[in-house]
């Protein structure tokens, strides 16, 4: 999927990575404490992240050029897994193949997996208490509104005026709201039908090529494994069907964790989505809280590998074949009706998880408040839901 709000446009001008013969020779060393810099400072979604390593690492630092930049920027967006990891796994390879992929994909995601960590543990001990529940109460309102309009946004920047995409997502939303059921084979299914319908029977192979890898990890999954093994097997489903931005994992981990599995309440999907919101890093770290309630911080680690790890493989084992990759059409197009069927799922997700949320009228006006100052300003998303939650105790302390 691409990223929420922007996009990068098809061009066929893009050349392919090339390293100019006077770029530095960058250490292990630097390659970690940048990126766990970025991972503890690194705020504002993926466009946001992506912004801040093209900022630093081709303008100031001059690590990797803006041709390399550009082809990481693409192959993350055709790729499964979470843009801005994916982007810092891929740089990290341009400059010290496996092991600076490594150390860059460690050092984005270790701060606020140790931050979000820490939230859930004092999440456990005193989310009962009444002044926490006032203020998810105005957190959950908020991260509504911040799902509709990341929908909007990524409406607009990727469906356009194609029939074909808009049919698509609104086929997932409603399936999304009637079922309340995963809908990993409704993504499929718009992939291939978009392969099919734009390049007609002759891309059937490629098609098939291009959903092969989840259809494999399905199968193999273990038919009656432990707890910890099944979060790590469920995160690596999880994975392989977000495409840009984290928010896109949203209806496919409401599906399982809530409605299929029972790991966690209504609300407590909520605060797992709204404690990834206000902290740095990729969105999809929302796991690791996740993972804790399931089964303490062996289900956070466990979460947050299933989650990275099949990301990191895609990049390593994409990034030498990127050239093959991006001229391919029907793998675009199959990427574009991925994108359409998650698009719609985001937007049912977001009827299910509001049903809950907005229960009364002052929830509602918070919502809408909400989506209000995203529209008309530019204060950052974990700025609103801080404020959200004041607002919520506020409310809920004058309600008694």
């Amino acid at each position: 999927m691409r990223a929420l709000g922007d996009t990068l446009p098809e061009d066929s001008t893009i050349e392919p990575a090339r390293k100019a013969p006077d770029l530095p020779v960058v250490s292990g060393r630097a390659i970690l404490g940048y990126f766990l810099r970025l991972g503890t400072l690194g705020f504002g979604g993926p466009i946001a992240l992506a912004g801040a390593m093209h900022r630093d690492l081709v303008e100031t630092k001059r690590w990797v050029t803006e041709a390399e930049y550009r082809d990481g920027l693409a192959l993350s967006q055709l790729a499964p897994g979470p843009l801005a990891a994916q982007l810092a796994i891929y740089l990290g390879w341009i400059r010290g193949r496996v092991v600076g992929a490594t150390l860059a994909g460690v050092g984005f995601v270790l701060p606020s997996f140790l931050m979000v960590l820490g939230l859930a543990v004092l999440y456990v001990r005193v989310g009962g208490l009444p002044w926490i529940r006032g203020v998810f109460y105005g957190v959950s309102a908020a991260v509504i509104a911040i799902i509709l309009r990341s929908v909007a946004k990524l409406a607009r920047a990727t469906l356009a005026r194609d029939p074909l995409l808009w049919t698509l997502f609104l086929v997932s939303a409603m399936v999304t709201i009637v079922t309340a059921a995963e809908i990993v084979w409704v993504f499929l299914a718009a992939g291939l039908v978009t392969v099919l319908v734009r390049h007609g029977r002759g891309a059937k192979a490629a098609g098939a090529a291009c959903i092969s890898w989840p259809l494999v990890l399905w199968a193999s999954a273990p038919s009656t494994p432990s707890v910890v093994w099944e979060i790590v097997w469920y995160f690596g489903e999880a994975s392989l069907f977000v495409f840009g931005s984290g928010l896109a994992i949203v209806p496919f981990l409401h599906a399982g964790v809530v409605e299929t599995r029972g790991w966690l309440t209504e609300q407590q999907f909520l605060d797992a989505v709204a404690v990834a919101m206000i902290t740095p890093g990729p969105v999809v770290i929302t796991v690791a809280f996740i993972g804790f309630l399931v089964a303490g911080v062996a289900g956070a680690f466990a979460a947050a590998f299933g989650m990275f790890l099949p990301t990191y493989l895609v990049v390593l084992l994409a990034a030498p074949y990127y050239d093959r990759l991006r001229s391919n059409r029907p793998v675009r197009a199959f990427v574009d009706g991925i994108t359409a069927a998650t698009a719609g799922g985001i937007a049912g997700a977001a009827v299910i998880l509001g049903r809950n949320a907005l229960y009364d009228w002052p929830a509602w006006l918070l919502a809408a408040g909400t989506l209000a100052l995203l529209v008309r300003t530019r204060l950052p998303e974990p700025m609103l839901i801080v404020g959200a939650g004041v607002v919520g105790l506020v409310i809920r302390a004058a309600a008694g």
